[in-house]
């Protein structure tokens, strides 16, 4: 299984993720981490992020062709992405789960701008606002025929997960 999100800063994702990988035993991959990793003190350049995704999609693969299920978290907020995830998936036979974080933006924003310093789930700390006003008004919503799986990013508790999922 492959499951990747779609949500704004601040969403909720790496906490579910996280939940998600505790119950399944699945491999978490959180992209802000390996790109810490990958360049210490990262400029979150276009080239950077090229780089840093390649890796991990590499990864991915490597992982899906083991037989291992795979979190991958980062957004996934263009179709064009979530797409080549899938086609990821399929050429190693796995299944994918698209989970969609439906956070109200303004709660979004606050735990992205405001509430980051304070939790372990945001590396780099307090998000800039226009950062944040910036990626999310580029978030392309999924469309049914995705199929995504909605998550009331309100509810980031195990419970939640569980009865979502039915894991």
């Amino acid at each position: 299984m492959l499951y990747f999100f779609v949500g704004y800063p601040g969403a909720g994702k790496t906490t579910v993720a996280r939940l998600i990988a505790d119950k399944t035993g699945a491999v978490h991959i959180w992209a802000d981490q390996e790109r810490q990793a990958m360049f210490g003190n990262p400029t979150h350049s276009q080239e950077e992020s090229h780089q840093l995704y390649d890796h991990l999609n590499t990864k991915v693969e490597q992982l899906l062709s083991e037989g291992k299920s795979v979190i991958f978290d980062t957004n996934f907020n263009f179709r064009r992405d979530r797409d080549h995830m899938r086609r990821i998936a399929a050429q190693h036979g796995a299944d994918t789960a698209m989970i969609w974080l439906t956070t109200p933006i303004t709660v979004a924003q606050r735990r992205a701008t405001e509430e980051s310093h304070q939790k372990d789930t945001r590396i780099w700390g307090n998000m800039q606002e226009s950062d944040f006003a910036r990626i999310s008004s580029h978030l392309q919503p999924p469309t049914p025929d995705e199929q995504p799986i909605c998550f009331d990013g309100t509810k980031l508790d195990l419970q939640h997960v569980k009865q979502i999922l039915g894991i």
